[in-house]
């Protein structure tokens, strides 16, 4: 068994310590209230049986309450004063160099928690440490200066989780929807050097690369682009390359008829599509930004955005070669292909392309091809988004969605100064997300000890917390000068605001929205009435909560005029941090808090046995209250000889749900070979990743990618949601 340290670093579990710290405590007391030597035994076994029970790694911290509790179980009231004084001491010691620890074990490569914070981040990689050392010096003044105390109580405690707060110290957003269609038509400014429309597609695919790299360093979340603004330069270079063809032909003495010209014209044609298709993959997944890793980007497609016939045509050219070269993959260090982390693909599901023998159902079938062999792309129903949303659109990074557009409607008007704004027409391109904090509803449920009337008493007490939490994110972002970030604010990535100038105007009126989150709504579910929110008799009060929340968010809204929008919060490393945090405060309660994680949002438990279509169908429900962003997923076999099933998949999330994914797995062991699926596998306490071919248990020489958040991940993950990836049941 491991024991997680103050500083973050992973050491093997000793007992003896136990009872060495319990035996100084005792020896100093009155002879007349000590503990024999066969309590203090009792003790350390007592502590190492429920740090076995816990089924992960404790931290120091969690062991010294259990020792607490347990000499105050043995009646001996003036040790354990003793003990909690000594505590108390040496506490008041590490404050005055708790960052410089944690900043010191980061580069050392011995902080564990750090390791698996964020399963697409190297934290061996000297730019990664910098961002986390900055992350922790960032982390260190928000958490003593500029958030209020009971905020960082509760987050630090697990009963809200203030999402990002190692960016919070600087005037910084979490995700937006480039408006790639303004920098590339209008022209755009990146560090200092013009950038004038491009005059090919692949000279658009590589501007556009430079883009999402600078936009992904100036901001803390992901970022979307759509395809369908780099469509328009397929016809540009369609014109070029004809008369290239032309201009060569008569070189020679050759004349070419305007058909063999148009012939040979697009055979380039489709090879410059090729060559800028690839820029974009390789691109995105080799360049590191400033908070050392790939972009977190999405590509967009969606056949209908396009403006005309050949526009669109032109687009189906473009996702066509996107969801080929995704299917092949990239390769790894040893020369396989193997199934990148980015960019994150979604596509649309539309009336043209859903129904065999419409004219783009070959693109929905190769879509299909690739989900099974790569996980991606993901779907979006243009069907049941336009049912509920009333527009379609993108989302923000892995599932945030912007409201829908109100201040077009409203006559407030082209606010963010964009060039190619219309007036009339909705805006999406150019939006943003202010920030994210999340509500841990399984802490509500727990703190109620079961009375409904004190549940919806805290619970309106925690949602408080959070507005004030999220007002504090949006004041931050109140004042923020266009200057902090040019290719944001000044040069149409977002807008084209003046120098010197705020953002404050953007803040409002529902153009940029800012996102109360949720997590653990079965475990929520389970506590309060002993079932799964699945079970019909305790669905009502599941969705009751999703109203109660969304309630909330409408009221802020008409106070403010800022846009709060219901979150399905995509926990990564909170999953394992609210666990530990439920399990501190409240025990190892079955079916509630006796795993290393929480469920994501709405989501069905992982382990609940249920068929990919009531699933999906079950979920839906919950992802229409759900609106600020939230995502469904079925858990797959391998489906490459299956591709109808997949297909079937596809249909009924058309038909049912606005956005949905197939989860899959993608693995390869380096030392031999394997391209099977990579095993979860437990030893000495602790959950590894095993080849069950050769036994390799290094992570360095194997490539696995499991989605865990919404998004593929690919750099290994903490206890909590190692276990829960462990766990997941098939749903096909």
């Amino acid at each position: 068994m491991k024991i997680i340290k103050r500083d973050g670093s992973e050491e093997t579990f000793d007992a003896s310590k136990i009872t060495a710290a319990v035996s100084k405590a005792n020896e100093q007391a009155d002879p007349g209230v000590r503990m024999t030597k066969l309590q203090i035994e009792r003790i350390t076994e007592s502590v190492v049986i429920a740090c076995e029970e816990l089924g992960r790694s404790p931290g120091v911290e969690e062991v010294q309450d259990m020792v607490e509790h347990q000499i105050m179980a043995h009646g001996a009231f003036e040790v354990a004063k003793l003990y909690i004084t000594y505590r108390y001491t040496r506490q008041l010691v590490r404050q005055s160099n708790t960052t410089d620890d944690k900043i010191l074990s980061l580069i050392e490569c011995s902080n564990e928690e750090a390791k698996q914070e964020n399963s697409n981040k190297n934290p061996i990689v000297n730019s990664t440490q910098r961002d986390y050392m900055a992350g922790e010096v960032s982390r260190d003044i928000t958490n003593r200066i500029l958030l209020p105390k009971d905020i960082v109580d509760a987050h630090n405690e697990g009963i809200i989780h203030f999402h990002d707060s190692d960016y919070y110290a600087q005037h910084m957003h979490n995700c937006d929807l480039v408006n790639l269609e303004d920098m590339l038509q209008n022209g755009t400014v990146i560090t200092g050097t013009l950038i004038e429309r491009p005059h090919s597609f692949s000279t658009a695919c590589n501007i556009a690369t430079q883009i999402i790299a600078q936009v992904a360093s100036n901001q803390y979340g992901g970022q979307s682009i759509s395809l369908t603004h780099l469509a328009p330069f397929v016809q540009v270079s369609r014109e070029k390359l004809y008369n290239d063809v032309l201009e060569e032909a008569k070189s020679v003495g050759i004349e070419l008829t305007g058909e063999t010209a148009r012939k040979m014209a697009e055979n380039r044609l489709l090879e410059e599509i090729r060559r800028g298709v690839q820029t974009i993959q390789y691109q995105v997944v080799t360049l590191l930004t400033t908070n050392g890793q790939a972009p977190f980007v999405t590509v967009f497609m969606y056949l209908n955005e396009a403006k005309n016939e050949q526009e669109k045509k032109d687009l189906a050219l473009i996702i066509k070669e996107v969801l080929l070269q995704r299917y092949e993959g990239v390769k790894n260090e040893q020369g396989v292909w193997v199934t990148p982390a980015f960019p994150k693909l979604i596509y649309v599901l539309e009336e043209d392309n859903i129904t065999e023998g419409s004219e783009y159902y070959y693109l929905t079938e190769l879509a299909a091809k690739c989900t099974a062999k790569r996980m991606v792309p993901d779907y979006i129903s243009e069907k049941k988004m336009r049912e509920l949303k009333g527009d379609v659109y993108t989302c923000m990074g892995c599932r945030s969605f912007l409201t829908p557009d109100r201040f077009t409607d409203a006559g407030i008007g082209n606010i963010a100064r964009a060039k190619n704004y219309e007036p009339g027409k909705h805006k999406y391109y150019g939006r943003f997300n202010q920030g994210v904090v999340t509500l841990n509803l399984p802490d509500i449920a727990l703190s109620s000890g079961g009375s409904m009337e004190k549940f919806w008493r805290i619970f309106d007490e925690r949602l408080d917390l959070c507005y004030r939490a999220l007002m504090c994110r949006h004041k931050r972002l109140l004042g923020t000068l266009s200057d902090v970030a040019p290719i944001l604010w000044q040069y149409g990535a977002i807008a084209r605001l003046d120098k010197g100038e705020p953002i404050d105007e953007l803040l409002y009126h529902g153009y940029s929205t800012i996102s109360l989150g949720f997590a653990g709504l079965y475990e929520c579910v389970k506590y309060m009435t002993g079932k799964s929110h699945t079970d019909p008799e305790a669905k009502p009060f599941a969705l009751r909560i999703m109203q109660y929340m969304n309630d909330a968010c409408k009221k802020w809204k008409a106070a403010t005029d800022i846009d709060f929008s219901l979150y399905g919060t995509p926990l990564e490393s909170t999953t394992y941090k609210f666990a530990k945090c439920l399990q501190k405060r409240f025990g190892i309660i079955e079916g509630v808090t006796d795993k290393g994680y929480i469920t994501n949002s709405y989501h069905v438990h992982v382990t609940e046995k249920i068929d990919a279509f009531t699933k999906l169908k079950f979920e839906s429900e919950f992802q229409a209250l759900s609106p600020g962003g939230a995502i469904s997923y079925v858990e797959v076999p391998d489906m490459q000889n299956n591709i109808e099933a997949v297909l079937q998949v596809m249909k009924f999330i058309y038909d049912n749900i606005i956005y949905a994914e197939l989860n899959t797995k993608s693995d390869y062991c380096q030392k031999c070979g394997w391209d099977g699926e990579i095993s979860i596998e437990e030893e000495d306490g602790k959950l590894i990743w095993k080849c069950p071919k050769c036994g390799n248990t290094d992570q360095s020489t194997m490539n696995v990618a499991r989605r865990t958040c919404g998004y593929i991940g690919t750099q290994y993950w903490n206890q909590g949601r190692t276990q829960e990836i462990r766990e997941r049941v098939l749903h096909l």
